[in-house]
């Protein structure tokens, strides 16, 4: 990995604007993009028919300041970036990485924030680019992606002061690939609620067939009364093997659907194949059929083991809707946590609820090869905090960590996540088990775009602005300790508002 130092320029001013020519777009190309790689047939067809390639010459293509017109994608060649300080046009980066971004990228929040290129851009060698006008990104933003849109909208307009929205910009840069995550999030869980009331509808429908066959039936009183409390002790067998910890293994369900159909087989019971399943799921094998062929007779054992297995599977179904939505429910209470809408800016908070908010956000990020590990101290008192400010320190840090260990062996990577009290402090200690940072650089790390991520991945500013939130903001103290294998981030907030660490 390299890392780039920001350096002035002296030649950026008297730039010519650069020579542009006009390319055939190709989807397949588009779609080997990061950014796009998502994205339907249908949707990068409509990138290509609204966009256009570019080869660009080098030189400026836009400068700091200037009316944003164009969103920009780098297809092949390399670019530097420059921001304006003072007098000088400082260079804050350089890459050659295809799929690159720049631009009109604020286009979809419009005339609500200043539509002008925040940096220069410079082409440094023939390059080509995808280039979609301002006016169809925002356009392609808010229909395709409107609650990400909504997310970043409510963030970015939630600062006031210039420091502050270098700080939104920053966060809405992590909040956009929270947003692609958390819709994708939402949509698993509201797919299986869908197929699943689906399939309920086809179940009921059968329930209510089975029920006027069972009023036309040779069903005595007896007999009726026993299906009743046998579908009942179904049905608690069921939420109590939903319940349980023991979870058996594949086999051994196979292993229990087949001796289910093939009592069923004996005993001429049609179609018992399907009907094992939703048993098995319950935990009920061949002697509690038993015990339902003693109860009702022979006669309707059909009928009601059929009733039983529509009852069981109805039951299981339900159970599948209340996860969805109870998993759906609890993205939606994640992202308003985390986003602290309608909360006030500072507030007395249990620190472990934005903590829990965080991880449930970054939860796609971290992915399963990661194991999270919740050292809380849960007696710790409330404390008086910005809580979306600190929610950025989070996902900073924890996101930091994350890519740490992305290199490193399964069953390996540990994030760690404890809370303790410190004197009079609250400590949060986020620790990773990735390869450290190096001794020569642990020391800038809290220094403004500096990053040690790869050119294009990281922006430079996450630690300096967690910095300037947890030590500007709240008075406390954010530092590091590291050794390969074992990287520290520890955030101190006072309990006591007027106190803070001594500089």
């Amino acid at each position: 990995m390299t890392t780039t130092e920001p350096t002035v320029d002296p030649t950026a001013d008297v730039l010519a604007t650069t020579t542009r020519t006009h390319l055939a777009c190709d989807i397949d190309e588009l779609r080997r993009l990061f950014l796009f790689e998502h994205l339907s047939d249908e949707q990068l067809l409509w990138l290509c028919s609204h966009g256009h390639v570019e080869h660009i010459e080098p030189g400026v293509l836009y400068r700091e300041g200037d009316p944003a017109t164009d969103f920009y994608v780098l297809l092949e060649g390399s670019l530097a970036m420059y921001r304006r300080v003072g007098a000088d046009d400082v260079e804050i980066s350089r890459t050659g990485q295809v799929g690159v971004y720049a631009g009109a990228w604020g286009a979809y929040l419009g005339d609500r924030v200043p539509q002008t290129y925040a940096q220069t851009l410079r082409v440094l060698e023939p390059s080509r680019y995808y280039v979609l006008a301002a006016a169809d990104f925002a356009s392609f933003m808010t229909d395709w992606f409107p609650m990400a849109v909504h997310l970043l909208e409510g963030l970015f307009f939630g600062q006031q002061s210039t420091q502050a929205a270098t700080g939104q910009r920053e966060r809405l840069l992590a909040l956009g690939s929270l947003s692609a995550g958390l819709t994708h999030e939402l949509n698993n869980p509201a797919a299986a609620a869908t197929r699943a009331t689906a399939t309920l509808r086809e179940r009921v429908a059968g329930m209510r067939h089975k029920l006027a066959l069972i009023a036309s039936g040779p069903y005595d009183r007896e007999q009726l009364a026993q299906i009743i409390h046998l579908q009942e002790k179904a049905v608690a067998a069921l939420a109590e093997a939903r319940a349980s910890d023991v979870v058996p293994s594949v086999m051994e369900v196979s292993d229990l659907e087949d001796a289910l159909g093939e009592w069923m087989d004996d005993r001429d019971i049609a179609g018992g194949w399907e009907l094992a399943p939703s048993f098995a799921a319950a935990g009920l094998g061949t002697a509690w059929l038993d015990m339902v062929a003693s109860c009702v007779g022979p006669q309707v054992l059909e009928g009601a083991v059929r009733w039983l297995a529509y009852t069981l599977e109805t039951e299981s179904l339900m159970n599948e809707v209340e996860d969805a939505t109870g998993r759906i429910s609890a993205l939606v209470g994640a992202a308003k946590q985390y986003s602290q809408i309608g909360r006030a800016p500072d507030q007395t908070v249990d620190i472990h609820e934005l903590l829990d908010s965080t991880v449930t956000m970054l939860e796609r990020q971290l992915g399963d090869g990661i194991t999270v590990v919740k050292d809380y101290d849960r007696t710790l008192p409330p404390i008086h905090v910005f809580g979306a400010e600190l929610n950025q320190v989070w996902t900073n840090l924890i996101d930091n960590a994350a890519q740490a260990m992305a290199d490193e062996p399964d069953g390996s990577k540990t994030l760690t996540l404890t809370t303790r009290r410190v004197d009079d402090w609250l400590e949060v200690e986020v620790a990773d088990t990735g390869p450290g940072i190096p001794d020569d650089v642990v020391g800038r790390i809290f220094e403004p775009f500096f990053t040690t991520k790869p050119v294009g991945s990281g922006t430079g500013l996450g630690l300096d602005i967690s910095w300037r939130i947890v030590v500007g903001k709240h008075h406390g103290d954010l530092t590091v300790r590291s050794v390969p294998g074992d990287t520290r981030f520890l955030v101190r907030l006072p309990y006591s508002p007027t106190e803070g660490p001594t500089p």
